[in-house]
């Protein structure tokens, strides 16, 4: 059902933007859900006793007005709700955190329309989402691949989507990923600082690019190290992330000479199976995907202001992999 609310023009806001007064009458409302609202003819002014359609978001409002605003019911969100089980870290009426498993795409696209993070999401929130930008939808503020797994916050409304966006914008968000790579980096701990653009070559791959990129910074330290003989096997790393750029960890961690164990895009061509043998060498044929999980999330809530912090276990494949290295333990 739709919901239409009035907006009367007093004497400090003449001259104000139509989208601003908006914004500042109805705060639970993006100002960028606003400008939509105006552009599709849901405003209306009224002055003396006319009415009529106003369509622009920057309409200089006038003594006396009377601003008419509806508000449509959201609309289905395209993708199908599935009931597929979620690993629920948090959740109130403005927001919901889950640790997502490897092996689920965050959200629908051409190549998985289905069985995605969304889907489950829909189903699970139900008439609990109050509609992004006009669409009964979580609010995806920031993804992480297919085959990682871990700390995910979506937003379940316009107001708490716009205030997480903003966070991850400004870099003011904790992301705190457990990570296994190749050898030792050298240094033990230290920044990585290169900008990020698709590779020229392959498409489907990212790369630090001298231009054309966007900036990203990842920090990293050593939590463990193994080595066989002398040679460097592997190392446990943490990794916090000043930016979020697609695949980050995965390209820096490559630049530098340590890409993670198991990743199919970025890993060396020498295995690294190839240097130890027995149980610890069958566990690292069979590790399939990249050695990453988002281990812990902290943002503040977009509505109460209440910093949150949330921590997630290993996942039970990047333990048994550290369970087979540890004999290996420098």
């Amino acid at each position: 059902m739709s919901d239409t609310v009035e907006i009367q023009v007093s004497p400090e806001t003449v001259g104000m933007r139509l989208d601003k007064l908006l914004a500042e009458a109805l705060p639970d409302i993006s100002r960028s859900r606003l400008k939509a609202l105006i552009k599709d003819s849901n405003v209306s002014v009224t002055s003396l006793g006319a009415t009529k359609t106003i369509k622009s978001p920057s309409y200089s409002v006038k003594s006396g007005e009377i601003f008419s605003v509806t508000t449509p019911e959201p609309e289905s969100a395209e993708p199908l709700a599935e009931n597929i089980p979620l690993d629920i870290i948090f959740e109130d009426d403005h927001l919901i955190v889950v640790n997502k498993p490897a092996g689920m795409v965050v959200h629908p696209a051409a190549g998985s329309p289905s069985e995605t993070l969304v889907n489950a999401l829909l189903y699970h929130c139900g008439d609990s989402l109050s509609g992004i930008g006009g669409v009964k939808r979580p609010g995806i503020v920031h993804r992480i691949d297919k085959e990682t797994s871990g700390l995910l916050v979506m937003a379940k409304h316009d107001k708490a989507h716009t205030g997480l966006s903003e966070q991850f914008a400004a870099h003011t968000t904790e992301r705190r990923y457990i990570a296994v790579c190749k050898g030792h980096p050298t240094p033990l701990s230290g920044r990585i600082e290169g900008d990020i653009a698709r590779h020229p070559v392959d498409r489907k791959r990212m790369a630090v690019t001298e231009r054309g990129g966007r900036w990203a910074v990842t920090h990293y330290r050593a939590l463990t190290t193994y080595a066989q003989n002398g040679t460097a096997l592997a190392t446990q790393i943490e990794c916090k992330l000043e930016t979020g750029r697609t695949h980050q960890i995965r390209v820096h961690m490559a630049h530098i000479g340590h890409p993670l164990i198991g990743d199919p895009v970025y890993g060396s061509k020498n295995r690294l199976s190839n240097k130890v043998k027995g149980p610890v060498r069958a566990s690292l044929q069979s590790f399939s995907r990249q050695a990453l999980h988002a281990k812990s999330l902290g943002f503040i809530h977009p509505i109460s202001g209440e910093a949150f912090k949330f921590d997630s276990d290993l996942p039970y494949d990047i333990k048994q992999l550290l369970e087979a290295l540890d004999s290996y333990r420098v």
